[in-house]
């Protein structure tokens, strides 16, 4: 039997819940202090970190679907992830998002690439760990289950 037929994925409707979750919580922490650091209107910020959330989003779907065919090529179940597993998840996306968030910031905010880049080392460095404990809480409140999971 192949492993892909062996372990159990995620479906789309969690893939969805998760990623609706995490954006939501991310968001009322990092307008407000948005706002303040960018010294910007909070509506401004808002329709940014909206803007930014929406990419996020999409980004995310594919992402996390695309570790989840590695882990389970290996044989591995995603909601059982090794601590290491967790940090190259939460750094390759993090990698990703900055890719592509950079040329919104300096459009948006009207500010240097460097200032961009700057910022989103702030952002990023929060948000590795956010997304750390966010997913190790996600993954025991929604744990992958059945007679096709297999534990590493």
């Amino acid at each position: 039997m192949d492993i892909m037929e062996k372990a159990i994925l995620r479906s789309g409707r969690d893939r969805l819940r998760y990623t609706v979750i995490f954006e939501l919580l991310l968001m009322a922490m990092l307008i407000p202090a948005g706002a303040v650091f960018f010294d910007k209107p909070m509506m401004d910020i808002g329709v940014l970190g909206a803007m930014l959330s929406v990419k996020a989003m999409l980004l995310n779907l594919v992402y996390n679907w695309a570790f989840d065919q590695l882990d389970a090529r290996a044989g591995r179940v995603s909601s059982a992830r090794s601590h290491w597993g967790r940090i190259l998840h939460a750094l390759g996306f993090e990698v990703s998002l900055t890719i592509t968030s950079l040329p919104i910031y300096v459009l948006w905010l009207q500010v240097s690439v460097v200032d961009a880049l700057m910022a989103d080392i702030v952002i990023t460095s929060f948000v590795v760990g956010y997304t750390y404990v966010f997913t190790l809480i996600y993954d025991k409140a929604f744990p992958l289950v059945g007679p096709r999971a297999i534990r590493t």
